[in-house]
């Protein structure tokens, strides 16, 4: 099976907050983004109720994968990022949260945004001066422009720059 070079992502900015929140508890949780491990993917899998194929993921020389996890749990995926470090700023092929910090039930809020926020530090730090690239679907354009205050370029892809990235960081990575 040919799998793409790049997705169309859909998705959805529930809430930005400093980390993330536990919607029963209210509580809120300090986290950390890491590179995902193989060991990692043994129960990342879509027979678990993840949507996409994140082995394949993994395997891609021109990807790096990241996982986040609560600090001091780290064995609890809550969410992943694929994406790519280029020249002048980073690309983001797939995002996901966990399968259950999804729809109505789900238990954190905040899981997109702050691997989101981590893709634009990443580009800060590697010479992207914040930027961040991608391709959304068509019906949530408006909401990344609202919610990351993103750019829509035309076609499908979107554009975070060095201001919106900004906000996003200091937001969820305080020092």
């Amino acid at each position: 099976m040919i799998k793409p070079n790049s997705y169309i992502l859909d998705f959805e900015i529930d809430k930005l907050t400093d980390s993330i929140l536990n919607r029963i508890s209210g509580d809120s949780f300090r986290t950390e983004i890491s590179l995902a491990t193989k060991t990692d993917l043994k129960t990342i899998t879509k027979s678990r109720e993840w949507s996409f194929d994140w082995k394949y993921e993994f395997n891609q020389l021109d990807r790096e994968l990241y996982k986040l996890t609560i600090i001091n749990n780290p064995d609890i995926v809550q969410g992943l990022i694929s994406l790519t470090v280029k020249t002048d700023h980073v690309y983001m092929f797939l995002l996901e949260s966990a399968p259950f910090n999804i729809g109505k039930n789900k238990l954190y809020e905040g899981i997109p945004g702050n691997l989101v926020a981590y893709a634009c530090k990443l580009s800060f730090q590697r010479g992207g001066e914040g930027f961040v690239s991608f391709e959304s679907k068509t019906k949530l354009i408006d909401h990344y422009v609202k919610t990351l205050g993103a750019y829509h370029f035309g076609g499908h892809l979107m554009v975070i720059d060095t201001i919106a990235a900004k906000r996003l960081v200091d937001k969820y990575f305080k020092p």
